[in-house]
């Protein structure tokens, strides 16, 4: 039997397991899932609109949390809605033009994130750490070019890394042990040596989630230096308020991914694994417009003004 012979049986579907080894949790996911998506699609949604609409809030910060809300937005999207269709009914396929696709848009918009929260603590520096030439560095044709990078280059490594895990033939059974297609279940459907493959995945993984995770604590250990050393106790809040908001964001996004793709395999992972991609994929994206928006004046002034209200009321 040949290559092409074997990936024939491949060009329909994939059967995506997802939490079939737990069917008596179905519906309860089914549930938790589709709430958390909604309040993912509200929240996100009011970020964009009200930071389009009101111009106190066409700044740097706001236009970086606008960027990362829209990626929140696709990512979710990507296999959340596929996921509920699988947990909903008794099938659970997913056509092999549908699962490339996925694989790709979840590859390009997870890395996209990873360098676009750099950025914004890179955003976080500049103002808290050079104030008086903010202005300056954070030009709004630089932002546009720092949230353009992170598209660019989450779009463009996504492609190549896909079209290498495509590449290999897939000569086993159609069974995706995730509720996605994702890299490490498709390659464990493949009949030859995947070492590179799993190089690979381990590079691009050092490269997109080290390196940046180390950019950000660079960055704020600049920020906290600044922090010690400020007398205004107001000033202070509102640095620890805004700083204090994208590191726990930094924290829901980093952490989960780091525990899926830089730890060793074992019994358990793939199990484990699913648990922790659904926090990064469905609760991360729903608690990010939360965090940014509990206690914020800037906000909370934004809401009034759309809605007409007096600063007195």
């Amino acid at each position: 039997m040949n290559v092409d012979e074997k990936n024939a049986s491949f060009e329909d579907f994939f059967i995506l397991l997802g939490f079939s080894n737990w069917p008596h949790l179905e519906v309860v996911l089914f549930v938790v899932i589709l709430i958390f998506y909604l309040i993912t699609l509200i929240g996100n949604l009011f970020i964009i609109i009200l930071s389009y609409l009101d111009s106190h809030l066409h700044t740097p910060m706001y236009f970086f949390l606008s960027n990362l809300s829209f990626l929140d937005l696709c990512y979710t999207t990507s296999s959340i809605p596929q996921l509920l269709v699988n947990l909903w009914g008794p099938e659970k396929t997913i056509s092999y033009a549908g699962c490339t696709v996925q694989l790709y848009f979840v590859l390009a918009l997870g890395t996209a994130e990873c360098v676009l929260l750099v950025v914004m603590s890179y955003d976080r520096y500049a103002a808290v750490c050079r104030p008086l030439h903010y202005t300056v560095l954070m030009h709004p044709c630089f932002c546009r070019l720092l949230a353009a990078a992170s598209w660019v280059s989450g779009f463009t490594t996504s492609a190549l890394h896909s079209s290498f895990t495509f590449w290999i033939p897939l000569c086993r059974h159609r069974l995706v042990d995730h509720f996605f297609c994702e890299v490490p279940a498709l390659l464990r459907l493949s009949c030859v040596d995947t070492h590179a493959n799993e190089l690979t995945l381990m590079v691009m993984s050092s490269i997109f989630v080290l390196i940046p995770l180390i950019l950000i604590l660079t960055s704020y250990g600049a920020i906290a230096r600044a922090v010690l050393s400020m007398q205004s106790t107001t000033g202070l809040q509102k640095v620890l308020r805004t700083c204090g908001a994208h590191l726990m964001v930094v924290s829901l996004f980093f952490i989960p991914v780091m525990c899926m793709y830089l730890q060793p395999p074992s019994e358990n992972s793939q199990d484990q694994g699913k648990f922790i991609a659904l926090f990064y994929t469905v609760v991360t994206p729903s608690l990010n417009p939360l965090i940014y928006t509990l206690r914020n004046k800037d906000v909370r002034g934004a809401v009034k003004r759309l809605m007409g209200w007096e600063w007195g009321m």
